[in-house]
C-alpha cells in the first residue's frame, strides 16, 4: 500500500471514502469509476448491512460502473485487466461495502471459470453478450454440496436438486453451475445456466450475521434444461484448470483485507472527528495519547504484512494465468503463497476488526456508526474453508516439502 497521498489527490475529481494512506489501486482508467462507485456504495453501506436482504439498486450502481468487463478480455469487448488490479478493486470497495465486492468479485471468478473450462466457441458466446447486456453472472458452484444432479435425457441434460451457499444468484442474468460426476468434490462439471430457465428457483434465504448482502442462499433446480454445449469441458484435470481454486481463495483474502482497511480507516476517522481523551491520559487530545498511537502501530503493521503477501500471490498468479502450460511445482508453489496470505489476512483482519475499538472507546459501539460490519464480515468469511487446513499445510511443507494438493479449496 502506497503511504503518499498526493499523487492520488492531485489526479481525482471523486474525494476517496477511504483514507489515501490505506489506497491500493492502481492509477488506470478504472480508478475513477471504483472511486466513484465507492462514494456511491458508502452513503448506504450502514443502513443496508442493518437492513439486511438484497441490495439489487447497488448491484445496478456496479453494472453502471463498467467494472463488470474487467475480467474481459479485450478481443471479446472488454478491459482485459491484470489480476493483481482486480484484486486490489475488489480489496478497495470491500473497505467500503463488503457484501457488494463479495459480489463484484464472484462475478469475476465465474468470468475466469469460463475462460479456464469453456472452449473458444463457448466464450465468445456468453462472454460477448455479458459485455454487451452488462450482465452479472452468479454461481451455484458448491464444491461440498452434492444435492444436485445432473441427469441425461436423450438430447439433453437436466438439473435436479439444490445447491447452498450460491453468492449473487439472486437477481443474476446468468449462473456458474457445478455438478457431480464422481464421488470427490473435484469430480464435477461446470455449466452455464440463464438465470430465467424454467425450474430454476433463486431463493432469498440466506442469513448470516456478515456479509448480509450477498445473496448466498439456496437455489431449486426442478428440471432445469440443460444444452450439451452449455457443459464446460475443456481442460479438465489439467494444471491450468486447477488455477480456479487458486483465483476464488484470493478472492477471500481481498475480502478480509478489504474489511480490516475500512475497520482501521473509520478508527482514525472517529479518533480525530469524535473521540474524547481519557482522563488517566496525560495527552490533551487522542491523537497524541500514546497508547492509541501503540495499538494503532500494531494494527498497522499487521495490515502491512498481509497485504504484502496478498500482493505477492496474485502477481504469481498473474505469471501462471498468463502461461500456457504452468506446472504442478508451480501450482504448488502458487498455492502455499495463498494460504500464507489468506492465514495471515484473516487473523490481521479479525484483530483490526476487533482491536479499532479499543481506540475508540465505548460510544463507538452505537449501531449508527455501524463499525461492528466488519468484524462480523470477516467472521463469517473467514469460516469459508478452515484456516488451520491453510496452516497445516505450511507446516507440511516446512517439514516435508509436499506442497497443498489441489482441490476445490487449495
Amino acid at each position: 500500500m502506497s503511504i503518499s497521498s498526493a499523487p492520488l489527490q492531485s489526479s481525482l475529481e471523486v474525494a476517496p471514502v477511504i483514507n489515501p494512506r490505506l489506497l491500493a489501486l492502481d492509477d488506470n482508467a478504472w480508478r475513477q469509476a471504483t472511486l466513484s462507485l465507492a462514494a456511491q456504495l458508502a452513503e448506504s453501506a450502514v443502513q443496508r448491512d442493518r437492513q439486511g436482504g438484497s441490495a439489487q439498486s447497488e448491484k445496478q450502481l456496479i453494472r453502471q460502473s463498467g467494472l463488470l468487463r474487467l475480467s474481459i478480455p479485450r478481443y471479446l469487448g472488454g478491459h482485459g485487466s491484470r489480476w493483481p488490479e482486480i484484486y486490489r478493486t475488489t480489496r478497495y470497495l470491500a473497505a467500503v461495502d463488503s457484501s457488494l465486492a463479495h459480489l463484484f468479485a464472484f462475478h469475476h471468478l465465474q468470468v475466469v471459470t469460463l475462460q479456464l473450462f469453456g472452449s473458444a466457441q463457448q466464450q465468445q458466446q456468453w462472454l460477448s453478450r455479458t459485455v454487451e447486456q452488462d450482465w452479472f453472472w452468479g454461481n451455484a458452484t458448491n464444491g461440498r454440496d452434492t444435492g444436485l444432479q445432473l441427469r441425461r435425457e436423450e438430447e439433453h441434460y437436466q438439473l435436479h436438486g439444490s445447491k447452498s451457499f450460491c453468492s449473487g444468484a439472486l437477481g443474476a442474468d446468468v449462473l456458474m453451475v457445478s455438478a457431480p460426476r464422481g464421488p470427490r468434490p473435484e469430480d464435477r462439471v461446470f455449466l452455464v445456466v440463464p438465470a430465467q430457465r424454467d425450474g430454476l428457483l433463486v431463493n432469498d434465504d440466506w442469513d448470516g450475521f456478515g456479509q448480509r448482502q450477498t445473496d448466498s442462499g439456496t437455489v431449486n433446480f426442478e428440471g432445469v434444461f440443460v444444452d450439451p454445449k452449455d457443459l464446460l469441458e475443456q481442460g479438465l484435470g489439467t494444471v491450468r484448470a486447477s488455477l480456479r481454486t487458486c483465483f476464488s481463495q484470493l478472492v477471500l483474502v481481498q475480502i478480509y483485507l478489504g474489511n480490516a482497511v475500512g475497520a482501521l480507516d473509520s478508527a482514525v476517522r472517529y479518533i480525530h472527528e469524535r473521540a474524547r481523551s481519557w482522563p488517566g491520559s496525560t495527552a490533551d487530545r487522542p491523537t497524541a495519547d500514546v497508547l492509541i498511537q501503540l495499538r494503532l502501530g500494531d494494527l498497522w503493521t499487521q495490515l502491512q504484512a498481509a497485504s504484502v503477501l496478498a500482493d505477492r500471490a496474485a502477481e504469481r498468479l498473474q505469471q501462471l494465468w498468463e502461461s500456457s502450460d504452468p506446472t504442478a511445482l508451480q501450482r504448488g508453489e502458487l498455492a502455499l503463497q495463498i494460504a500464507e496470505a489468506k492465514l495471515l489476512s484473516a487473523r490481521a483482519a479479525l484483530d483490526i476488526t476487533s482491536q479499532v475499538f479499543e481506540t475508540m472507546g465505548a460510544r463507538a459501539t452505537s449501531a449508527k456508526f455501524g463499525f461492528d460490519r466488519y468484524w462480523r464480515n470477516v467472521r463469517v468469511h473467514t469460516l469459508h474453508d478452515p484456516l488451520d487446513h491453510k496452516q497445516k499445510d505450511i507446516g507440511r511443507w516446512l517439514l516435508t516439502g509436499e506442497h497443498p494438493a489441489p482441490s476445490v479449496y487449495s
